[in-house]
This record gives structure tokens, C-alpha cells and sequence, in this order.
């Protein structure tokens, strides 16, 4: 998907969603934020500092202020929990092995998974590796993480215990989370404010708090999104 005329702005400490249809470009344009694809044209700033063209140590700096859960937890599952979630820490900075693993050990207890350090990815639930990611995502104490559909695949209990999870961390933490998702449920739950992403029209077609875009959006694609209607040809 090659979306067009796509800027916006994330404020410090909030919960921004992108969120759309599938096959959108919310995932690619994620994926095009953190540095994984190259834009055709257009830049990426944090902190009002250039991201996607800077190169060698600079670069290691902005990406230090970042974390990601990718869709699937994306843990590697010959390690245990609790050294995937060291991982990022032995990569990036010079701390003895004992921090690491003392600072690995809080990133878990953060999100419910004490006791679970030494358990493979794949002794755990779905919901718990997502936690397992969260953590993971956490452990460089980044100012702002990026959650791709981090609801996906899970059962509704569990999708809304992730929710909760996602709030609970930004008011603790004072992170600011950019959340990749089209579950209603959890948008209503957790943003502060969105974009609408429109597949037809290949860029933003909305901007606001969740429950004001339901209410008052002229857009008949952007109410039908959000009051779960079925769009029929005029």
C-alpha cells in the first residue's frame, strides 16, 4: 500500500492509534516510522530531530528511544523469557550481567510476569508473550514504544487485559505509546487521539478522540468504521 499526503504529530505521553481497514497501510506505515522501509519522500522526526536519514552512532541514539512489540511478540523461542528481555540491554549499553538481569527482572514484574523468567516463549499463553514483548520493548526505558495490532489473536478477556496494561504503563511510566490496531474495542479503551487511515483514498481521511470522530465525522467511510456499519453505494 503507497499512501500519500500522510503527517501527523504524536504529543509526548499520549496514546496515539493509528487504525483502519485492513490492508490500510497502518502496518507499513509503522513499519516506515521505525525505520524499517524507506519512504519515497518525507522525513520522520523525534524529539524535532531527522531519523530516517541518519546514519552510524546518531541513528543507535534515536533508535535507543524507541521500543517495539511487533504483531506476533517476535521473541526468540530458544531463549527464556527473561533473556529476551535482557537482550536489548546486552546490545546497547556496557551494564555487568547482573544489572541486566536485575532490570530485565523489573520489566517483567512491570507487566505480571514475575515467576515467569525462566520459561520459554512457548510455555506461556498468547496473552503472556505479548507481555513477554512489552517488556522486551521496555527494557532501554524508551520514550515511546510502538505496538503493532498487539490485540491480535487474542481473546476478548485478554485483549482488554492488554488494554488496561498499555494505559497502566503510560501513566506510570510517562511513555507514549503509538498503537497499530482496528479493534474497536481497544481504541475506545486506550487513545487519546487517532488517525483513520481509508484504503480507497490512500491517506488520512480523519484526526480526533475516538468517541468525537463516532459522533460528529461527516465522513460516511470514518462513521461507518466507527459505528461498525455497512457502507452502501449511494
Amino acid at each position: 500500500m503507497v499512501l500519500q499526503g500522510v503527517d501527523f504529530d504524536v504529543k509526548r505521553g499520549e496514546v496515539f492509534v493509528i487504525l483502519g481497514g485492513s490492508g490500510c497501510g497502518k502496518s507499513t506505515l509503522l513499519r516506515t516510522i521505525i525505520g524499517l522501509i524507506d519512504p519515497i519522500a518525507g522525513s520522520v522526526k523525534l524529539d524535532g530531530r531527522e531519523f530516517l536519514h541518519v546514519e552510524g552512532e546518531e541513528r543507535l541514539a534515536v533508535l535507543r528511544k524507541m521500543g517495539v512489540l511487533y504483531q506476533s511478540g517476535a521473541l526468540f523461542s530458544s531463549m527464556t523469557l527473561l533473556e529476551n528481555v535482557s537482550l536489548p540491554l546486552e546490545e546497547f549499553t556496557a551494564l555487568p550481567k547482573d544489572a541486566v538481569e536485575a532490570i530485565a527482572r523489573t520489566k517483567l514484574r512491570l507487566v505480571g510476569l514475575e515467576g515467569f523468567e525462566d520459561f520459554a516463549p512457548s510455555a506461556i499463553s498468547g496473552g503472556m508473550r505479548k507481555r513477554a514483548g512489552v517488556a522486551r520493548a521496555l527494557a532501554l526505558d524508551p520514550a515511546i514504544v510502538f505496538l503493532d495490532e498487539p490485540s491480535a489473536g487474542l481473546d476478548p478477556i485478554t485483549s482488554a487485559e492488554l488494554d488496561r496494561l498499555i494505559v497502566e504503563l503510560r501513566d506510570a511510566l510517562g511513555t507514549t505509546m503509538v498503537v497499530v490496531t482496528h479493534e474497536l474495542p481497544s481504541i475506545f479503551a486506550i487513545a487519546d487521539r487517532c488517525i483513520v487511515l481509508e484504503k480507497a483514498r490512500r491517506t488520512i481521511v480523519a484526526r480526533g478522540k475516538p468517541a468525537e470522530l463516532r459522533d460528529t465525522s461527516e465522513d460516511l467511510y470514518v462513521r461507518a468504521f466507527f459505528r461498525r456499519e455497512i457502507l452502501t453505494e449511494a
